[in-house]
């Protein structure tokens, strides 16, 4: 090991140019040092035919991990996660026209036979299958797809007169 630490100032100057940074490519180095006297006793240690060839493909690789670890930990500072973004408040028109849609989509599924009601709310809201729905109503395939699109299409209409 003391052999090697006489190319001390090499490995430093070949893994400037990676990490660019003197005192980063120090660091480098030294932990290099550290994962080959780690090594030391390793049996897979006795096999390295040569030691500095090793010692440089140790340096290379964690220099490399280290710039791919800052690239990525720079992105994610660029980029915010959603949950660090600030919310949108909505004005108090935006509010009203919300809570009028609502009203009229309400008043729409009030207005409808319980059958059809169950039907969209089965499929669109709890995840049923048309035939989950269609053996729990005790009616076809065919008839529960009419249901859930006749429901869909009436507050669909209910949204396009809000709209207008």
């Amino acid at each position: 090991m003391d052999d090697l630490i006489r190319h001390r100032v090499a490995l430093v100057s070949y893994a400037r140019p990676i990490v660019r940074d003197r005192s980063e490519a120090e660091d480098v180095v030294q932990e290099a040092f550290l994962r080959l006297a780690a090594a030391d006793g390793n049996a897979a240690r006795q096999n390295i035919r040569s030691p500095l060839s090793y010692l440089y493909r140790i340096v290379r690789n964690i220099a490399l991990d280290k710039v791919r670890r800052e690239k990525i930990e720079r992105r994610e500072e660029e980029v915010p996660q959603w949950w660090m973004l600030p919310t949108e408040t909505a004005s108090p028109e935006d509010e009203a026209a919300r809570g009028q849609l609502i009203d009229r989509i309400e008043k729409v599924l009030r207005d409808m036979e319980p059958r059809m009601r169950l039907a969209l709310e089965m499929n669109r809201f709890e995840g049923y299958t048309l035939q989950e729905i269609a053996d729990r109503l005790s009616v076809s395939v065919a008839t529960v797809h009419r249901l859930v699109r006749e429901a869909l299409s009436r507050i669909a209409m209910a949204i396009g007169e809000h709209e207008a």
